[in-house]
């Protein structure tokens, strides 16, 4: 009897491992798309039947590295697309106008927001009010270069140029 226990408590001692292939992030073995150890039990009970992962066969290894290059020339194409068009920002210029005071000091300030709507009407550019980044508030008349945050990699400039209401 003794010996079939310690024969039991042997073979889970060595373990048998699992690979597996992550198809989401899982807080305790690792990010989406790597390839992990597991237990064989943990695989079956836990990571398998939660569609967490996959057996990392040939078939499942092919079409991970299939993915993976896939990904990767879609963030080139979109890399290039935002070179591409903040050189075509860097040659357009938004006018803006505001009433203003004494001194040329506006009354209230340009938002980003406005911005963007103003880019899209006079230069038919879709930009997010949250790429476009305003060191501080506008709140007097002239022309600015502004940073749009395309992609995390390329950051283009738009000229702002913001003029007294009733001239241009």
């Amino acid at each position: 009897m003794s010996m079939l226990r310690g024969s039991v408590w042997a073979h889970r001692k060595r373990g048998i491992d699992m690979k597996v292939i992550l198809l989401e992030d899982v807080k305790s073995l690792g990010k989406k798309g790597e390839i992990v150890n597991v237990s064989d039990g943990y695989a079956r009970n836990f990571v398998l039947p939660k569609k967490l992962g996959v057996e990392a066969n040939s078939v499942n290894m092919n079409n991970l590295k299939l993915q993976k290059a896939n990904a990767d020339k879609v963030a080139q194409e979109q890399l290039e697309a935002a070179q591409e068009l903040a050189k075509v920002l860097e040659t357009k210029e938004v006018v803006l106008t505001m009433k203003s005071g004494e001194g040329g000091r506006a009354f209230g300030s340009v938002s980003s927001k406005e911005i963007a709507a103003a880019a899209k009407e006079q230069c038919a550019l879709e930009l997010d009010k949250k790429k476009i980044q305003l060191p501080e508030a506008i709140k007097a008349l002239g022309a600015y270069e502004v940073s749009v945050k395309l992609h995390p990699k390329v950051t283009g400039k738009l000229r702002v140029k913001v003029v007294e209401e009733g001239s241009k």
